[in-house]
């Protein structure tokens, strides 16, 4: 990673977790276990990457941090709900999440099914409070919300997710991967980048140059994670490694092999930072990322 890369992603992730801090209700009540809970895996690490990519891409427009803050943190609670219900047996049923045991190993799967659950509620009620009490753009925020909403339900992750269960164990299938990658995981990372631009106030050509560029690093961002479940290092990665294979699962390394799916990689970054080149230096911060996305060691 650059120097450059590594100190914009710091800053901005900086931002992020005092917002998060911020915003998070306070343990207390009955309904003590369960905040602690979705506590525990929203601040257990994580580069922040989703509200990042917000932000990035309101900057590629000439917004600001600030005017995109609550929806950058929004874009992370439905990650962090995702990774714990990810976790639970009845999907993959992983022990360790970023060098800590996971949320039902700690919580207990019922409380940890319904710490996602209180994380995912609370996303939208965090963006819809954003549009009751700040001075904002109601109808380009409630275009996020409706694009928000679809990469994170059946549209999106659910419905990856979905097909990711469904074809454990069966013959590998391109068209398949495909589906699984641009839903499960590219969906909601492109979201994070064209909410930022929509928000910013990008004008319509700019938001769907933004929104192809997404497209892309959201799918060399899943490709990067197959290629690191299986030569990826455990203590960096802070999780098992190898599961995939083992759960028969259908990734590009299984369909493509390891050294074609570098290649697609690299080709999906080149065809995002060609996305943006009717952008400036302003977009900087986006060009980077796409190229430390693959980079990545965890």
């Amino acid at each position: 990673m650059s120097k450059r890369t590594e100190n914009y992603l710091e800053k901005r992730k900086i931002l992020v977790d005092k917002a998060l801090e911020k915003f998070m209700p306070k343990p207390s009540n009955l309904a003590g276990d369960v905040i602690r809970a979705m506590h525990y895996t929203l601040f257990a690490g994580g580069k922040r990457i989703r509200p990042v990519l917000c932000i990035a891409g309101a900057e590629a427009v000439g917004g600001s941090a600030d005017g995109v803050l609550p929806v950058a943190c929004a874009l992370e609670l439905i990650h962090s709900y995702s990774l714990i219900h990810d976790d639970l047996p009845a999907l993959d049923n992983d022990d360790f999440r970023r060098g800590k045991p996971t949320n039902h190993k700690v919580f207990g799967e019922a409380v940890a099914l319904l710490a996602g659950d209180g994380l995912l509620t609370l996303a939208f009620t965090l963006m819809a409070r954003y549009g009751l009490e700040k001075r904002v753009d109601k109808e380009a925020l409630l275009r996020v919300i409706d694009l928000i909403a679809s990469a994170a339900g059946y549209k999106g992750m659910v419905g990856g997710q979905v097909a990711d269960i469904s074809y454990e164990g069966k013959d590998p299938d391109p068209s398949v991967v495909e589906y699984i990658h641009t839903h499960k995981t590219g969906a909601l990372i492109a979201a994070s980048v064209t909410a930022g631009t929509i928000l910013a106030g990008g004008n319509e050509e700019e938001i769907q140059s933004i929104s192809r560029y997404g497209q892309h690093v959201g799918l060399a961002f899943q490709i990067a994670d197959d290629i690191l479940n299986i030569e990826g290092n455990r203590d960096v990665i802070g999780k098992g490694i190898g599961g995939d294979k083992q759960r028969g699962k259908t990734t590009y390394p299984s369909v493509f092999g390891i050294t074609k799916s570098k290649d697609i990689q690299n080709e999906l970054v080149d065809r995002a930072i060609e996305a943006l080149n009717r952008f400036d230096k302003r977009a900087e911060p986006l060009r980077d990322l796409a190229r430390y996305i693959i980079r990545r060691r965890s």
